[in-house]
């Protein structure tokens, strides 16, 4: 499995103040250096440091199951994360880990709250099943979306 980040032309598009998915430019504000997980470059971001928050929208085009929500930014560029380490920003004891089919929707029966340290073992699950092209990790407490999984 491997953690990927929001796309870098994504990021760049937002932080130079580029139109979010409620149509609305990224508000601005200085991170307090707890619970800012920047969904590019998968990091917490620091205390004083800016930071985006803007409605991201994690699927390729609007239909009923393409979920918006807020999500965190590095205001300034950073490099991408990723790869397949847990990301840093996903400190929290437990995650949702959803499936989505090659159509973008939800698999249904696929989404439960896991400890964090189970994410690869219930990623591994989740991939043995055909119907599942990609896995979304979310908030547990507010179902924010955090980053994607997808099939090494």
């Amino acid at each position: 499995m491997r953690y990927v980040a929001l796309p870098t032309e994504l990021a760049r598009h937002y932080q130079a103040g580029g139109l979010d998915a409620n149509g609305q430019s990224p508000e601005r504000a200085v991170s307090d250096g707890s619970g800012n997980p920047c969904r590019h470059c998968l990091g917490m971001i620091p205390e004083g440091a800016g930071m985006l928050i803007l409605a991201h929208r994690p699927f390729p085009a609007p239909q009923p199951y393409a979920e918006v929500g807020p999500i965190f930014l590095c205001a300034e560029p950073c490099e991408a994360g990723g790869g397949t380490a847990r990301p840093e920003m996903l400190g929290s004891s437990d995650y949702i880990v959803r499936g989505y089919g090659a159509d973008d929707r939800i698999v249904y029966g696929t989404g439960r709250v896991v400890a964090t340290e189970a994410i690869p073992a219930r990623a591994a699950e989740l991939f043995a099943d055909p119907r599942v092209a990609y896995l979304h990790v979310r908030s547990a407490r507010n179902n924010c979306y955090q980053a994607r999984i997808d099939r090494a």
